[in-house]
């Protein structure tokens, strides 16, 4: 079984591990790594042989499935799916898999380091700091707030869990709603407009999709307070980035911190004190790319095997898959 391995950044110290684990098993491992996984043109190249595609961004859509006629397996190391055409690949009978909530303790503490970064004006206080001033500035606790979770999963409820030992309160809006872990976790679920209006922390958790493009616009954001602070760690499509930029310049809204966006890496981004950003690291700490590496060679030992893989988010696909 030929393998292509198409290394995300956060994979680059751990891919030898899980090529080494895949060759026990008697597999052919390709690799292209990160810098060279972007290359739409070198992965249809490199995949044409191959039956097992494992990716982290790089493009799985239509042209990349129709270069590849002996694919029968994609997975995908982490949680969303919006570099892969599922549509498609079920039509063409191959198993897709995902590795949801092995990243979601990381990517649910960073959303809280954001936002105690956002309420005591960290960054900014420690750059003025270093530079030899002495700078102040209004700054939030976070206790007794209200917290806005848009996308209840598993990212979503971590941050419900760890907000209630904050003493938050936690309101929630998405399509999939887990009415016993909101109780669980004293969330209530509302809709978007209500969340929007009172929430003092907005946090994006969902899957981006065809329908929340540009969820967060000019239309969502006049809906805020002028004390909110939003945090997206999921997908920068969801927001309209020209248009939040604008409002964190004349403070329409108190700040804002971005873990992804909609052009990765973004061309330029503006110097402004109530905007943190990073470099999409939400779900790659040490614990959760183990984790989520273990997942990936175990699925494709059971892919092997003929046993059922974890996670497959397309089980239609498997009846048609010629073992």
């Amino acid at each position: 079984m030929h393998i292509l391995f198409c290394v995300g950044k956060s994979y680059i110290p751990i891919h030898r591990q899980m090529v080494n684990q895949l060759e026990a098993m008697g597999a052919r491992v390709s690799c292209l790594m990160y810098d060279q996984a972007w290359d739409k043109a070198l992965i249809k190249k490199s995949i044409q042989d191959v039956q097992v595609y494992i990716t982290a961004i790089s493009a799985c859509d239509r042209e990349v499935i129709d270069s590849a006629p002996q694919l029968k397996y994609v997975l995908k190391t982490g949680t969303g799916l919006d570099n892969v055409d599922l549509d498609y690949a079920t039509e063409k009978g191959i198993l897709v898999s995902n590795a949801p909530g092995e990243n979601a303790i990381s990517v649910a503490e960073l959303a809280f380091g954001q936002m105690i970064s956002l309420s005591r004006m960290i960054p900014m206080l420690d750059r003025k700091t270093k530079k030899g001033e002495w700078p102040s500035g209004d700054s939030y606790e976070l206790a007794g707030k209200t917290v806005g979770v848009i996308g209840f999963g598993s990212i979503g409820q971590k941050i419900a869990r760890y907000a209630g030992a904050f003493t938050m309160r936690v309101i929630a809006y998405g399509n999939y709603q887990d009415t016993d872990a909101a109780q669980r976790l004293k969330t209530t679920f509302v809709e978007l407009d209500q969340l929007l209006r009172e929430a003092d922390y907005i946090v994006i958790s969902t899957a981006l999709n065809q329908s929340n493009y540009h969820l967060i616009d000019k239309q969502a954001i006049a809906l805020m307070k002028s004390t909110a602070f939003l945090v997206n760690i999921s997908r920068g499509a969801l927001i309209d980035e020209p248009v939040l930029l604008e409002a964190l310049r004349q403070k329409q809204i108190a700040g804002a911190a971005l873990d992804v966006f909609e052009t990765e890496p973004p061309k330029s981004l503006p110097d402004l004190d109530n905007l943190i950003v990073s470099p999409h690291i939400g779900g790659t700490t040490q614990e959760s790319i183990s984790r989520v590496a273990d997942v990936t060679v175990e699925n494709i030992r059971k892919f092997m095997h003929h046993e059922n893989p974890e996670f497959v988010v397309n089980q239609t696909a498997v009846s048609k898959i010629d073992k």
